[in-house]
């Protein structure tokens, strides 16, 4: 080593130190902001023993506050300190720190600026083009507490001068040395290296609709969390109170982004996968893409609305009572008008207070007799309500109904020809008739059809505890109805009916991540939920996995309707190698796909392998998956069809090369124990499944089948193909 070499090694140790004291110092300030939250939460329990009312409201709003700054200080620990800007000396002779939260000093001086705020907004914008004042750029590298390298920017090179030895400049740059570490199973924020273009998304109008698109790789989808962190740190009252929900493609999806808006120090969202979105219903199966491409098509809209118009199958179709001297009778005529007239005023559920009112109007009509007449309308009422006849009678003929009860009846192939005559074909019935054979589990697609039947029914409206028995409007017993209809519907089902209701739904700010694979049937469930909220939507239309895009448009433009749209396109792929995604660009490009095709920044200079008839397909692929685990130090993937997945995830549990404890699965790199070793890095996965995800390296087993199995299979395996950061192989 020269003596240059020595002078770098001496410089860059002792910029390290530097940064290590300062790091040192925020982290005992928050630990001390953590004791001050656990000090003001004791208080409130004290509070809360003062023996009156507004020593409980203290104490709840105490507790409140201080756990939520407990659990933003905790998972604000890994990375806290990131950024450090040096200005130019005529704004600022001190350097701006830059980290996950804000923190203040004792002396309630600014010690840590969160990246959200104004005064960090300049860390992502300024550009050698236009520095903003930022003479040096510096992002801290670190590990747990420990600062374990700089990397530098130099962006005013006039303001630099006579300031060389104050502000050495260190490292490759923070972007490059972000995009060169391995991935693990979970997606990580990029907030020390956001780049100007991704900036301005995530720091758009908080009003109507953020729409983010690009091709693969370009951050669309941590640029969206990112955003989702900032909105909560602008307008923390609003997106709280109102909350934020996150949806995306599926529950591997979502374990994914886990951990990305808690590292942020946010917790007050709710990430739901598609199958998830409705409270109380939890689906990961899905259905065949035939049948997906029924139930997610727009016209299931009125084959549901006429299900819940229905009448209630098995219900009586007439009704005889004696009355004094009167035989009153209601019969199938009669009772379908009766059904039409309350359908008339509203959602079907929220009739049920006005259902014995119905019937006994209709009945007292037909009360000819002086006996009859003689003691009245209310007497009339009285002896009817008190009757167990006209009770059972009144719970049968309209029961509260939910969603996954009404649905059911789908499955009788008579039901669903009848409500389906002119909306849906006798293919597309049958594919319906299949999937919900006897004993099926709910799928995914299905979750948007109970949403559309929740809609429908409506609400069973509450009753306040001391209206339980006597309704003030009508004069007569309308909870014993209710009461027991629902003993009669407590019946153990297949089918969990969701519990939330439909009034609770909408929120303050709803992200949508993989946009462009929702079905309209999807978007109508999501929409609900934003009528009033802002948006943030992410998407790439060559990535589609719906086969009728016009459709999909059409129900998104109407879930978005009257907002304003701003419209953000990120071009960069900061993902796979130059290598890895020119392949899978000129794929799209042969098979005719209208890509967005992206930069792509970073070479390897290794070339994706292509297999072709291969002798023995597990042979092959097990050699492969052995080989790219021991040259990288993060994830594998195997993507595989649908039909073959059960059939690899058998042989990876056979090959002992992939054990956690075997040498060759174990990551090469230096840092390789950051990272999960042996067979928790790799992983077996269908194209769909890959949606959103990233890899140190993929394996793809028979992409023909994969684009044979759906309409949309070629934008599938496009996919597939941009998953990989360093080295990708197709086994044909």
């Amino acid at each position: 080593m020269n003596d240059q070499d020595n002078t770098n090694t001496d410089v860059a140790a002792r910029e390290v130190a530097t940064e290590q004291a300062f790091v040192d110092r925020v982290y005992v300030q928050l630990e001390t902001s953590a004791r001050n939250a656990q000090e003001i939460a004791k208080e409130g329990h004290a509070r809360g023993g003062l023996g009156h009312e507004g020593g409980l409201v203290e104490r709840d709003a105490m507790l409140f506050q201080a756990a939520k700054r407990i659990a933003q200080l905790d998972a604000a620990h890994e990375g806290l300190v990131f950024g450090r800007l040096d200005l130019d000396k005529e704004l600022d002779d001190q350097p701006r720190y830059i980290g996950r939260i804000g923190l203040r000093d004792d002396n309630r001086d600014s010690l840590l600026i969160d990246w959200r705020a104004p005064a960090a907004a300049v860390f992502y914008q300024a550009t050698a083009a236009e520095p903003h004042g930022v003479v040096r750029r510096r992002v801290l590298r670190s590990k747990g507490r420990d600062v374990i390298g700089v990397e530098d920017e130099l962006l005013d090179a006039e303001a630099y001068v006579g300031r060389e030895e104050e502000l050495p400049i260190m490292g490759e740059g923070a972007l490059i040395a972000q995009l060169s570490r391995a991935r693990d199973r979970t997606m990580h924020s990029i907030v020390a290296t956001i780049q100007a273009e991704q900036d301005k998304a995530i720091r758009a109008p908080g009003k109507g609709v953020v729409s983010i698109s690009g091709g693969p790789g370009v951050g669309k989808t941590v640029v969206a969390l990112h955003r989702a962190a900032y909105l909560l740190y602008t307008d923390r009252r609003r997106y709280e109170s109102g909350g934020v929900l996150i949806v995306g493609p599926s529950g591997v999806f979502m374990n994914y982004i886990a951990r990305v808006l808690p590292s942020l120090g946010e917790t007050a969202v709710a990430l739901r996968s598609l199958g998830e979105v409705v409270d109380g219903i939890k689906a990961s199966r899905h259905d065949d893409p035939s049948v997906a491409a029924v139930k997610g098509a727009a016209r299931m809209a009125e084959v549901l609305r006429r299900t819940a118009r229905q009448a209630v199958p098995g219900a009586p179709r007439e009704f005889r009572i004696f009355y004094r001297d009167d035989v009153l009778t209601l019969d199938a005529r009669r009772l379908s008008e009766l059904r039409r007239q309350l359908m008339g005023q509203g959602r079907r559920n929220r009739q049920l207070p006005r259902v014995a009112q119905t019937l006994l109007d209709a009945l007292w009509r037909q009360v000819r007799s002086e006996r009859g007449r003689e003691r009245g309308r209310e007497a009339f009422e009285d002896d009817l309500v008190g009757d167990d006849r006209f009770l059972d009678f009144a719970n049968a003929w309209w029961p509260p109904l939910d969603a996954v009860t009404v649905l059911g009846w789908l499955r009788e192939p008579d039901f669903l020809t009848r409500v389906s005559d002119g909306v849906l074909s006798a293919e597309d019935q049958r594919l319906l008739l299949k999937s919900w054979g006897d004993g099926a589990s709910l799928s995914v697609q299905d979750v948007p059809l109970l949403d559309e039947l929740r809609y429908s029914l409506g609400d069973v409206p509450e009753r306040p505890e001391d209206e339980r028995d006597i309704d003030p409007e009508l004069g007569i017993n309308v909870q014993e109805l209710l009461t027991a209809s629902d003993r009669d519907f407590s019946t153990t089902r297949a089918w969990k009916a969701p519990t939330n209701r439909i009034e609770d739904d909408p929120y303050a700010h709803v992200l949508i991540d993989e946009a462009q694979d929702l079905t309209p049937m999807q978007w109508r469930m999501v929409g609900r939920r934003g009528r009033t909220a802002s948006w943030t939507i992410v998407g790439d239309p060559a990535q589609s996995s719906w086969p009728v895009p016009a459709e999909a448009e059409a129900a998104r433009a109407e879930a978005l309707e009257g907002k304003e749209i701003h419209s953000f396109h990120l071009d960069t792929n900061y993902r796979n190698s130059s290598e890895i995604y020119e392949f899978a660009a000129a794929y799209a490009q042969r098979v005719g796909l209208d890509a967005d095709l992206p930069t792509a920044v970073r070479s390897t200079g290794v070339a994706p392998r292509v297999l072709e008839e291969v002798a023995d397909l597990e042979a092959a692929t097990r050699a492969e998956v052995v080989r790219l685990a021991g040259e990288v130090a993060g994830t594998v993937g195997i993507v595989v069809p649908v039909a073959r997945r059960s059939e690899v995830n058998n042989w990876l549990a056979s090959w002992p090369e992939l054990a956690p404890d075997a040498p060759s699965a174990r990551a090469s790199a230096a840092d390789a124990s950051a990272t999960p070793s042996g067979d928790d890095r790799v992983v077996v996965l269908t194209g769909l499944d890959t949606k959103g995800l990233e890899f140190d390296a993929i394996v793809v087993v028979r992409p023909q089948e994969i684009e044979d199995e759906s309409a949309t299979g070629r934008a599938t395996l496009y996919v597939v193909l941009t998953r990989a950061t360093q080295l990708l192989t197709t086994i044909s």
